[in-house]
């Protein structure tokens, strides 16, 4: 049997993983948000863990199409949520994904996680990273980003799971993230799943 137009896709994405670039294809997003997905990772639960209370403001780096978004948007009742991610087309799902959802006061921006993030200082109570900083060409740059966006204290929440090829350990995070002047907070999960937290010790 010949491949499907996704295997293609996913098949692209191991040969440019090869070469340090390899975001996930936003033509086989359904393959990331769809209700099998969520039954099995449980968002809720995952977005439980950024510890919100409703007035932050948070950034959600590499959101995909949408996949948390929505359960971060419905915890922040007096804050605000951005996205940012490198490819537009998924921005675009996202959006139409939040707006579904009755949530439009959301922030949309188009930039590389390894490159300077286009925010003031001290912007962000939490930032939130699911299955993406395996994807980043340089991660010390990005997480040295994320410290200067944050506020000092602001939380940094990674979830890491099986199957993602791109997958980093906790080791790996904390061998990113301590240098970068974060410190670790706690680490939940199993063989399959990951949630990683540091806070921000930047002043």
């Amino acid at each position: 049997m010949t491949n499907t137009w996704v295997e293609a896709l996913l098949n692209k994405r191991r040969e440019t993983r090869e070469k340090g670039v390899s975001p996930y294809p936003h033509q086989a997003a359904f393959l990331l948000n769809n209700s099998l997905r969520r039954t099995l990772f449980k968002p809720t639960r995952i977005v439980d863990s950024i510890g919100l209370t409703g007035s932050e403001r948070v950034l959600e780096v590499g959101p995909g199409p949408g996949f948390y978004s929505v359960e971060i948007a419905r915890r922040l009742t007096d804050g605000r949520l951005d996205l940012f991610d490198l490819q537009p087309e998924m921005l675009d799902k996202a959006r139409r994904h939040l707006e579904r959802a009755g949530f439009r006061d959301v922030g949309f921006t188009v930039g590389q996680a390894g490159e300077e993030l286009p925010f003031p200082d001290n912007t962000f109570d939490a930032a939130f990273l699911a299955a993406v900083i395996g994807e980043v060409p340089d991660q010390p740059a990005c997480l040295r980003s994320l410290g200067r966006v944050l506020k000092p204290g602001g939380r940094l929440v990674f979830a890491e799971a099986f199957p993602d090829p791109d997958r980093v350990s906790v080791r790996e995070l904390r061998d990113l993230a301590e240098p970068a002047a974060f410190d670790f907070v706690e680490s939940t999960g199993n063989r399959w799943r990951d949630v990683v937290t540091f806070r921000n010790r930047s002043s």
